[in-house]
């Protein structure tokens, strides 16, 4: 049987037989237009799996692995951090002339015992001290007088006369004391011989810092309306929470959640609390902000900036000794950015003993015959070991991947194990990790991560909206505990 008219060299069959009188080949067009627009516009291939073309496109995860998460009932949380043990000033003003013998500690000195305006002078007489200038010279020296209204000390140095030759500025801490037979701490009519009397003693009392952050509200909503609900199309996923299969329209309703997860996280990575006088906390529409990792780094710990492979090990070296000066946590986690990252994977390059040509051969069993390894997941410098990854966060395009500059924000250290802090809420001394996330939570509500339906769509049936809407909340906050041991790497 026979259809008329036929066309072209095409002829339909009844059946779905394959024939050679009704096959189309692309190719039989002659003309723009004819069967190849034809067969294109109706009969397309439909890819049922979406194309993962940026992979793993979360960028939550990080505080889960130096963190923890803990509920709080409260508007904020308070916590102390131990001020240091031993007393030393800096910038204290040297009587370096002729027979010059005094020290003046400054009311508002910089430094490593000197928190507020309101530290005076805490060195009482009878305590030994050194005294270091700031070109180097040294001497150990005995206090015979202190004024603790003024802050100056007399001092007598056990080696010489007075302190000439010494800079006009420099630094003390004590270091002991000494007491003749028989004296009476705080005793002021208790005598020194011909030295003269001590004029009182004083009593140094534990000092320690405070800090508070508060949580702040984050939301998210996604909206499909009741119309959108009945055209089902569907699509294969394999997303990034573990989910995988068939979704329709709770597709998008799956990336709304991603995405407000991710939020959480940086939302904590980035927060910033309203300063006075700014126009966010003017404003009756903004809240007053929460601190986050960076600003905590950058209020209370230690910036680096411009490091780079070029300037070896010396400019990692700087960094040790500065954290020498701190908690002197061993263990840390260097979360980075590609460049840094592979600053570092040079720098210690550099230094191994199979350096050859800019390659690092003998790396952890490598060998110039095998596939080389040139990355390094750990290293030990000093007393302290390191244990680098990249932080996506840091690279993608969508958050600080694409910037660059003075600005740029290219890693951080961060101390691993648990800190040692007094709670208030408690009343007594607790371990926490250094950094730890605190959530809104009670009996009656937990708002660490709340989802609920409204509408009238999808099963909800609380209004007459005619859609679905899927709520997202959270109410959370982020503590940064002795940031001092922190270090945030910068862009040059």
């Amino acid at each position: 049987m026979s259809l008329s008219p036929q066309f072209g060299k095409i002829v339909p069959s009844q059946k779905q037989e394959l024939l050679d009188s009704n096959y189309l080949q692309w190719t039989d067009s002659a003309t723009a237009g004819t069967f190849a627009d034809f067969a294109q516009q109706y009969l397309p291939e439909i890819y049922e799996q979406e194309v993962e073309r940026y992979g793993n496109r979360t960028l939550s995860g990080f505080l889960r692995m130096v963190g923890a998460e803990m509920p709080m009932t409260s508007d904020q949380v308070i916590w102390s951090e131990q001020n240091r043990l031993h007393i030393a000033y800096d910038d204290c003003a040297i009587d370096n002339g002729v027979g010059g013998n005094t020290v003046t500690i400054p009311t508002a000195a910089s430094g490593l015992a000197n928190a507020s305006a309101d530290i005076k002078n805490v060195v009482s007489p009878r305590s030994t001290i050194v005294i270091m200038d700031d070109a180097g010279k040294e001497i150990k020296a005995y206090v015979d007088t202190s004024q603790t209204s003024t802050g100056v000390l007399a001092v007598l140095p056990y080696t010489a006369a007075d302190l000439q030759g010494f800079a006009t500025t420099g630094k003390i801490f004590v270091y002991g004391s000494e007491f003749l037979k028989g004296s009476s701490v705080g005793n002021a009519s208790d005598t020194l011989g011909a030295i003269g009397n001590d004029g009182g003693w004083i009593s140094v009392d534990p000092a320690f810092q405070q800090y508070s952050n508060s949580p702040i509200i984050i939301r998210s909503k996604y909206v499909v309306s009741g119309s959108d609900t009945a055209q089902i199309g569907w699509v294969e996923v394999a997303t990034e929470d573990g989910t995988s299969g068939y979704l329709w329209y709770l597709k998008a309703e799956s990336e709304t959640r991603l995405r407000f997860e991710d939020n959480l996280e940086m939302a904590m990575v980035e927060g910033e609390k309203a300063a006075a006088g700014s126009a966010a906390i003017g404003s009756a529409n903004v809240g007053v902000g929460t601190q986050g990792l960076f600003a905590a780094i950058s209020d209370r710990g230690n910036v680096n900036t411009g490091f780079t492979a070029s300037a070896g090990i010396d400019s990692f070296d700087a960094i040790l000794k500065n954290l020498d000066t701190q908690g002197a946590i061993e263990e840390n986690m260097l979360f980075l950015q590609r460049q840094t990252a592979l600053d570092f994977d040079d720098m210690l390059a550099q230094i191994s003993g199979g350096y050859a040509g800019g390659t690092a051969f003998g790396l952890f069993e490598n060998s110039e015959e095998m596939a080389l390894n040139l990355g390094f997941s750990g290293f030990r410098r000093g007393s302290y070991d390191f244990y680098k990854t990249d932080w996506k966060y840091l690279n993608d395009a969508s958050t600080r991947g694409a910037m660059t500059g003075v600005s740029s924000i290219e890693g951080v250290l961060i101390p691993a194990g648990t800190s040692t802090v007094y709670d208030q809420i408690l009343g007594t001394n607790i371990r926490r990790p250094f950094l730890h996330v605190r959530y809104r939570a009670s009996q009656a509500d937990d708002r660490r991560m709340k989802s609920w339906l409204t509408g009238s769509v999808g099963g909800a049936y609380t209004s007459t909206l005619d859609a679905m809407e899927v709520n997202f909340l959270s109410e959370r906050c982020l503590v940064t505990q002795a940031a001092n041991n922190f270090v945030l790497f910068k862009g040059l």
